[in-house]
């Protein structure tokens, strides 16, 4: 594409927070303490007893529904497409369905967002989006187990059902997909210079190679450093025991006379400056890397596997406009529209069809053709989900053996 895409530059000029950041990152500072309150009372198993015993007749209530023609809809900062400050892809959406989006980039991170709108979800108040997008994680596992979400009427998303990736079908975090469908997919493995790294990368073992002493950057996200460790030493993560996780805490320590750092979004930064040679690395910050120019920086799969993040939209309990999150759920699973959004953000694509669309009528091959943006299928056989914490405890305990990795 011969003119100036911000898209392409965007990474360089404004950092985005981490997709999955948790109490660690939260909880710094002078209000620590009060947000690992509001989050510990958001897991009390009264308020889950409490969500099991609110049943609702959900066929019932989407038959219920009247239409309206406004969406409220809440997501991260740089996660949708632009021009000259509107979006294309909700223009499109509004022509088509006479629907008005009332469109906020206000969610910074999973749990301070979650901590401000808890109150009032447990209240059983609107919080004035009718979508949110949540990556998976603790937070989100509270929100549907605490029924702090609807559950979708799958029979007004056709294109989900024909579109959708299989690896966006069926989550462990949400079986059946009964309360969220992904917004976009993340990678996260490892990425190294080509040009002053002493060798080719190939494995998670190559970080703990003496000849990278002072040079390998990890991620200070606890979720995304202990789950390296896991694949590192062999383990499926979904399935690890605590006992897994102090094994993989031993094993990064040895790791650490090789650390120059735990890095937040600043990593991309560092391996591009040369100030280190091997990184953890997400997959779309490698992509929009490279595509500003850092062609000596390669995404690695390692053989011991990589891991998957996805964020998801879901729809808020006391939503005003369900069905016109509906709607606009089903409307993005197209090609065109998936297409319009993925060719801005450049992450995971969660619509394998908008492929073609992006390469002939975006005329767009740099990222239609990336693996990082359409990875071959494949890959799916050497990625791995994140664990699903079962209750806040067990979330506790894995903040317990990993932080202390972190701040030794």
């Amino acid at each position: 594409m011969g003119e100036f895409d911000p898209a392409r530059f965007r990474g360089m000029t404004e950092s985005r927070m981490s997709r999955r950041g948790l109490l660690r990152g939260a909880l710094a500072g002078a209000g620590g303490l009060a947000m690992a309150a509001t989050l510990a009372g958001c897991s009390i198993p009264g308020a889950k007893a409490n969500a099991a015993a609110q049943k609702v007749d959900w066929t019932a209530f989407w038959k219920q529904q009247k239409p309206t023609k406004q969406l409220n809809f809440a997501n991260w900062p740089l996660y949708i497409d632009q021009d000259k400050g509107k979006y294309p892809s909700l223009q499109m959406f509004t022509k088509a369905t006479g629907i008005k989006v009332d469109y906020q980039q206000v969610i910074q991170n999973n749990a301070p967002f979650y901590a401000t709108v808890a109150p009032q979800l447990r209240a059983h108040q609107d919080i004035g989006y009718d979508i949110v997008v949540m990556t998976n994680g603790w937070e989100l596992t509270e929100m549907i187990d605490n029924g702090f979400v609807m559950q979708l009427d799958h029979s007004r998303l056709p294109n989900f059902a024909k579109y959708a990736a299989d690896s966006v079908k069926n989550p462990p975090y949400d079986p059946g997909n009964t309360h969220s469908l992904t917004w976009q997919t993340g990678f996260t493995g490892l990425a190294y210079n080509k040009k002053l790294a002493p060798k080719k990368v190939t494995s998670f073992q190559d970080l703990l190679d003496p000849a990278f002493k002072g040079r390998v950057s990890m991620m200070n996200d606890n979720t995304e450093l202990g789950h390296a460790g896991l694949l590192a030493i062999g383990v499926e993560p979904t399935t690890s025991t605590a006992a897994d996780w102090r094994r993989a805490a031993e094993w990064l320590k040895k790791v650490q006379p090789n650390v120059a750092g735990y890095y937040d979004q600043s990593y991309i930064d560092k391996i591009q400056n040369g100030d280190t040679w091997l990184t953890q690395a997400w997959s779309g910050d490698v992509f929009q890397a490279q595509a500003n120019g850092a062609t000596d920086l390669e995404f690695v799969t390692p053989v011991e596997g990589q891991m998957v993040w996805h964020d998801n939209m879901l729809i808020p309990m006391q939503a005003q406009n369900p069905l016109s999150a509906l709607r606009w759920m089903d409307f993005y699973y197209t090609p065109e529209i998936a297409g319009t959004v993925e060719d801005w953000v450049n992450y995971v694509c969660p619509v394998p069809a908008a492929k073609d669309y992006i390469l002939h009528e975006l005329d767009d091959p740099d990222v239609a053709n990336s693996p990082l943006v359409f990875p071959d299928a494949a890959i799916d056989k050497v990625t791995h989900n994140f664990r699903v914490f079962k209750g806040y405890d067990e979330y506790e305990e894995w903040n317990s053996i990993f932080n202390p990795v972190i701040q030794a």
